[in-house]
């Protein structure tokens, strides 16, 4: 009698509940679900209205978006870097891919010069297919 009642325990301790693992599953699968948008970091701007939608075939790695703030601040593929730094890291990409296309997205209150700085040192360095980013015009 002794015997059968030690199985039954041991049958029991084989038994895996798995429910435990699907609550944290899915309280994990909730956490990655909002996250994930706070991790793209880029400025809120609010761009110029003027020009036409792009109709140039681009791959994705030729891109690089330079990002200027209001106050002058700059940001180069979601990172914060100074004017220095993002023309010395564009002239290096652009010496490694000659097809490098870089987008200026400014603020349409942001202050010509900020713009225009970054826009002549890279058209200085070579790298002459620069545009200046805007909404589309509603038609």
């Amino acid at each position: 009698m002794r015997r059968f009642s030690q199985r039954n325990s041991l049958v029991t301790l084989a038994d895996i509940n798995i429910t435990p693992l699907l609550d944290l599953a899915f309280v994990l699968l909730i956490i990655f679900v909002i996250t994930t948008p706070l991790l793209e970091q880029g400025m809120n701007l609010n761009l110029p209205v003027g020009g036409l939608p792009d109709s140039r075939k681009l791959e994705k790695q030729d891109i690089r978006t330079v990002e200027v703030g209001t106050q002058g601040n700059y940001m180069l593929s979601g990172r914060w870097m100074s004017l220095d730094q993002i023309a010395a890291q564009l002239i290096r990409d652009h010496r490694l891919n000659p097809r490098l296309v870089v987008d200026i997205r400014g603020d349409e209150n942001t202050p010509y010069k900020y713009i225009a700085s970054i826009f002549d040192r890279l058209t200085r360095a070579g790298i002459d297919q620069v545009s200046l980013r805007t909404k589309p015009q509603n038609r």
